[in-house]
């Protein structure tokens, strides 16, 4: 025991000292030192904490690094209703536990709707298409705002898409809208390239709601500080302090716009999808999981594993709902839509939803969908941008699978 002890000691020392010429090295090479110069730089070691950096060598076998632990806390979870099902049967029940367990992570939803009291504030003409603008009730206390495109030559009843913004300047940059309320004159700008507009280019009814925090449902100090501020930040862990969460708010929104299109003679609320490309991606999964009338859920720039992206990468605090890692990840929430339809794009440059756990989870959804004999109803698409809306593999799902 002694000598294992000694044996240890020594090891911790060798590392000391190996880390303290290193850090030694680093200042000088930071300073442009000669071999030289390097002992005259012995004494100007940097200071951290108000000590200097050498101080910190001797805590070398300590654990201070915030995200090892947040990483190494996730890694020793067990989710509770991780998918291990292995007949169809057990699947669904697996899907009615998870699916319980998910509203309730979420904040749970309002017992009753309350009137909807929709509102036709304007409609314009864009050849093509109409365009509404139309606000509508959510729950006591919160209004949302949103635009239903109506394309011109179409048959009706119209599929719908409930098209959902990321974070920028909201519903606007998914619609083309200037900040003075015209056109813009070019396409394609931004991550989200019009995606509002290219659903009902592509023929189907297109209801883009304003997501709560963003664009005309910031609040006052978001507006006052520009067109792309949004008020996420204080809303959402405002909703984290009452027991809730911004998708859980989010989400019910879109359930009740799938209420709204209910009562419009020009929809066929039987052929209803969601939409979105990043924080609008996450709207678009949760919703999806959520709620059954949603057909086909399209998933852009957010598909990932939890510990790949919100856990390693900091993201706006919309993102977290407490305590879901332990019951389930991202690939389960995902698995809650089939046998229904999942459309999921991810771009292989993407910063903040890396590849590889873009991948990961993909194929664990898949696994899923399989299981539930619904193999040909999930489909992944892996492009050559970043962080961006791609679409081109999502249309063609959409025309198949609406």
């Amino acid at each position: 025991m002694a000598r294992m002890e000694e044996s240890e000691m020594r090891r911790k020392l060798d590392r000391r000292e190996f880390l303290k010429r290193g850090t030694l090295a680093g200042v000088v090479a930071a300073a442009g030192l000669s071999t030289a110069e390097t002992l005259a730089a012995a004494p100007a070691l940097p200071v951290l904490n108000g000590a200097p950096a050498e101080s910190f060598v001797e805590l070398a076998d300590r654990q201070l690094d915030s995200q090892a632990f947040c990483l190494s806390v996730y890694d020793s979870i067990t989710p509770s209703l991780a998918f291990a099902a292995t007949s169809a049967s057990a699947a669904r029940d697996w899907q009615h536990a998870a699916r319980t367990r998910l509203i309730e992570r979420l904040g749970g939803f309002p017992g009753a709707r309350v009137p909807l009291n929709a509102e036709v504030l304007e409609t314009k003409d864009f050849g093509s298409y109409t365009r509404e603008r139309i606000v509508f009730q959510s729950r006591e206390g919160l209004s949302v705002l949103g635009y239903l495109l109506l394309p011109k030559d179409r048959p009706r009843p119209l599929p719908a898409i409930v098209a959902f913004s990321g974070h920028g300047r909201g519903v606007d940059d998914i619609l083309g809208i200037a900040p003075d309320g015209s056109q813009l004159p070019q396409r394609g700008v931004g991550y989200a390239k019009e995606y509002g507009i290219q659903c009902v280019e592509h023929g189907y009814a297109t209801f883009a709601i304003e997501q709560l925090a963003f664009g005309a449902r910031r609040d006052a100090a978001a507006r006052k500080a520009g067109p792309a501020e949004n008020s996420c930040r204080p809303a959402a862990c405002a909703a984290l302090l009452l027991g809730q969460t911004m998708i859980g708010w989010r989400a019910w929104d879109a359930m009740r716009a799938i209420d709204y299109l209910a009562t419009r003679s020009e929809i066929d609320a039987t052929r209803i999808a969601t939409l979105g490309a990043s924080g609008g991606g996450t709207t678009s999964l949760f919703t999806a999981a959520v709620d059954e009338r949603v057909k086909v859920g399209v998933v852009s720039a957010y598909f990932n594993t939890f510990r790949d992206s919100i856990v390693s990468i900091s993201h706006c605090p919309d993102n977290y709902v407490p305590g879901l890692a332990t019951d389930m990840e991202m690939s389960d929430v995902a698995g809650l839509i089939a046998p229904r339809a999942l459309f999921v794009e991810s771009g292989r440059r993407d910063p903040i939803f890396p590849i590889a756990g873009s991948e990961k989870a993909a194929k664990k959804a898949g696994e899923i969908f399989h299981m539930l004999g619904a193999t040909d109803r999930m489909a992944y698409q892996i492009h050559d941008g970043a962080h961006e809306f791609y679409g081109v593999g999502a249309f063609d799902f959409l025309s198949r699978a609406l």
